[in-house]
Protein backbone atom coordinates (compact mmCIF):
# COMPACT_ATOMS: atom_id res chain seq x y z
CA UNK A 1 0.00 0.00 0.00
CA UNK A 2 1.06 3.67 -0.74
CA UNK A 3 -0.04 6.98 0.93
CA UNK A 4 -0.37 9.33 -1.67
CA UNK A 5 -1.77 13.00 -1.62
CA UNK A 6 -3.45 14.64 -4.83
CA UNK A 7 -5.05 17.83 -5.82
CA UNK A 8 -8.43 17.11 -7.88
CA UNK A 9 -10.64 19.63 -8.77
CA UNK A 10 -8.87 21.71 -6.78
CA UNK A 11 -9.86 19.97 -3.84
CA UNK A 12 -6.82 18.19 -1.64
CA UNK A 13 -7.21 14.30 -1.18
CA UNK A 14 -5.20 11.86 0.89
CA UNK A 15 -5.72 8.25 1.42
CA UNK A 16 -3.87 5.20 0.57
CA UNK A 17 -3.93 3.30 -2.99
CA UNK A 18 -2.45 -0.52 -4.10
CA UNK A 19 0.18 -0.43 -6.05
CA UNK A 20 -1.78 -1.65 -8.86
CA UNK A 21 -4.50 0.79 -8.93
CA UNK A 22 -4.64 2.95 -11.70
CA UNK A 23 -6.00 7.08 -11.56
CA UNK A 24 -8.95 5.93 -13.36
CA UNK A 25 -10.02 3.40 -11.09
CA UNK A 26 -8.90 6.10 -8.14
CA UNK A 27 -11.06 8.63 -9.87
CA UNK A 28 -13.97 6.72 -10.76
CA UNK A 29 -14.35 4.11 -7.95
CA UNK A 30 -12.64 5.80 -4.37
CA UNK A 31 -13.14 9.30 -5.77
CA UNK A 32 -17.11 9.07 -7.33
CA UNK A 33 -15.98 11.46 -10.15
CA UNK A 34 -17.59 9.18 -12.61
CA UNK A 35 -17.20 11.65 -15.57
CA UNK A 36 -14.06 10.25 -16.23
CA UNK A 37 -14.54 7.21 -18.67
CA UNK A 38 -12.91 3.59 -19.09
CA UNK A 39 -12.95 2.68 -22.53
CA UNK A 40 -9.76 0.46 -23.90
CA UNK A 41 -8.11 0.32 -20.21
CA UNK A 42 -4.81 -0.08 -22.95
CA UNK A 43 -3.90 3.52 -23.60
CA UNK A 44 -5.96 3.83 -26.90
CA UNK A 45 -9.18 5.04 -27.27
CA UNK A 46 -8.38 8.43 -25.06
CA UNK A 47 -11.96 8.24 -23.01
CA UNK A 48 -10.03 8.49 -19.76
CA UNK A 49 -8.27 11.34 -20.55
CA UNK A 50 -7.62 13.98 -17.69
CA UNK A 51 -5.49 16.65 -16.53
CA UNK A 52 -2.19 15.77 -14.30
CA UNK A 53 -0.38 19.15 -13.44
CA UNK A 54 -1.98 20.86 -16.54
CA UNK A 55 -1.19 17.97 -19.59
CA UNK A 56 -3.88 15.48 -21.04
CA UNK A 57 -3.14 12.37 -19.58
CA UNK A 58 -4.02 8.78 -20.18
CA UNK A 59 -5.45 7.90 -16.26
CA UNK A 60 -6.26 4.02 -16.93
CA UNK A 61 -2.44 3.81 -17.49
CA UNK A 62 -1.24 6.24 -14.86
CA UNK A 63 -0.56 3.69 -11.30
CA UNK A 64 -2.48 6.73 -8.74
CA UNK A 65 1.07 6.40 -6.52
CA UNK A 66 2.41 7.79 -9.63
CA UNK A 67 0.05 10.71 -9.35
CA UNK A 68 1.36 11.61 -5.63
CA UNK A 69 1.79 15.03 -5.37
CA UNK A 70 0.26 16.20 -8.35
CA UNK A 71 -3.12 18.84 -9.34
CA UNK A 72 -5.42 16.63 -11.37
CA UNK A 73 -8.87 17.83 -13.20
CA UNK A 74 -11.71 16.10 -14.26
CA UNK A 75 -13.99 16.65 -16.91
CA UNK A 76 -16.24 17.58 -13.12
CA UNK A 77 -13.12 20.43 -12.54
CA UNK A 78 -13.22 21.75 -16.27
CA UNK A 79 -13.97 25.37 -15.30
CA UNK A 80 -13.28 28.75 -16.93
CA UNK A 81 -14.51 30.83 -20.14
CA UNK A 82 -12.36 28.24 -22.38
CA UNK A 83 -13.99 25.60 -20.71
CA UNK A 84 -17.52 26.81 -21.04
CA UNK A 85 -16.72 28.37 -24.93
CA UNK A 86 -16.06 25.22 -25.40
CA UNK A 87 -19.12 23.22 -24.08
CA UNK A 88 -21.74 25.47 -25.40
CA UNK A 89 -19.24 25.33 -29.05
CA UNK A 90 -19.75 21.31 -28.60
CA UNK A 91 -23.57 21.36 -28.18
CA UNK A 92 -23.66 24.26 -31.08
CA UNK A 93 -21.57 21.77 -33.45
CA UNK A 94 -23.71 18.72 -32.80
CA UNK A 95 -20.41 17.09 -30.98
CA UNK A 96 -22.29 15.09 -28.69
CA UNK A 97 -23.94 11.94 -29.07
CA UNK A 98 -23.68 8.92 -27.10
CA UNK A 99 -21.28 11.24 -24.64
CA UNK A 100 -18.94 8.57 -24.04
CA UNK A 101 -16.02 10.29 -25.48
CA UNK A 102 -16.76 13.71 -24.25
CA UNK A 103 -14.70 14.34 -21.06
CA UNK A 104 -11.04 12.64 -22.61
CA UNK A 105 -11.84 14.97 -26.04
CA UNK A 106 -12.48 17.60 -23.65
CA UNK A 107 -9.72 17.66 -21.76
CA UNK A 108 -7.38 16.84 -25.60
CA UNK A 109 -9.46 19.67 -27.30
CA UNK A 110 -8.47 22.37 -23.97
CA UNK A 111 -4.97 20.99 -24.13
CA UNK A 112 -5.25 22.17 -28.18
CA UNK A 113 -6.99 25.32 -27.41
CA UNK A 114 -4.45 26.79 -24.25
CA UNK A 115 -1.45 25.54 -26.85
CA UNK A 116 -2.88 27.96 -29.18
CA UNK A 117 -2.93 24.45 -31.74
CA UNK A 118 -6.70 24.84 -32.86
CA UNK A 119 -6.35 27.46 -35.65
CA UNK A 120 -6.49 25.22 -38.55
CA UNK A 121 -8.30 21.27 -39.07
CA UNK A 122 -5.61 19.23 -40.42
CA UNK A 123 -3.59 19.80 -36.86
CA UNK A 124 -6.85 19.67 -35.06
CA UNK A 125 -7.50 16.28 -36.10
CA UNK A 126 -3.26 15.64 -35.49
CA UNK A 127 -3.43 16.50 -32.34
CA UNK A 128 -7.09 14.19 -31.84
CA UNK A 129 -5.33 11.32 -32.97
CA UNK A 130 -5.40 9.81 -29.68
CA UNK A 131 -9.19 9.75 -29.08
CA UNK A 132 -11.77 7.82 -30.38
CA UNK A 133 -14.85 8.62 -30.98
CA UNK A 134 -17.79 5.78 -32.12
CA UNK A 135 -20.72 8.22 -32.58
CA UNK A 136 -19.39 11.87 -34.52
CA UNK A 137 -17.47 10.77 -37.28
CA UNK A 138 -14.99 13.99 -35.77
CA UNK A 139 -17.03 16.81 -37.60
CA UNK A 140 -18.68 18.26 -35.27
CA UNK A 141 -15.31 17.77 -32.68
CA UNK A 142 -13.13 19.72 -35.01
CA UNK A 143 -15.88 22.48 -35.44
CA UNK A 144 -16.35 23.32 -32.11
CA UNK A 145 -13.08 23.28 -31.31
CA UNK A 146 -11.66 25.46 -34.26
CA UNK A 147 -14.78 27.70 -33.35
CA UNK A 148 -13.24 28.76 -30.00
CA UNK A 149 -9.85 28.95 -31.48
CA UNK A 150 -11.14 31.47 -33.80
CA UNK A 151 -12.93 33.73 -31.15
CA UNK A 152 -9.86 33.61 -29.36
CA UNK A 153 -7.56 36.39 -29.51
CA UNK A 154 -3.79 34.78 -30.29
Amino acid sequence: MTDIAITINGTAWEGTVEPRLSLADLIRGELTLTGTHLGCEHGVCGACNVEVDGVPMRSCLMPAAAADGCAITTIEGQYGEMAERLRAAFTTHHALQCGFCTSGMMATALDILRRGLGRDEATIRRELAGNICRCTGYQGIVAAILHVAQETTP
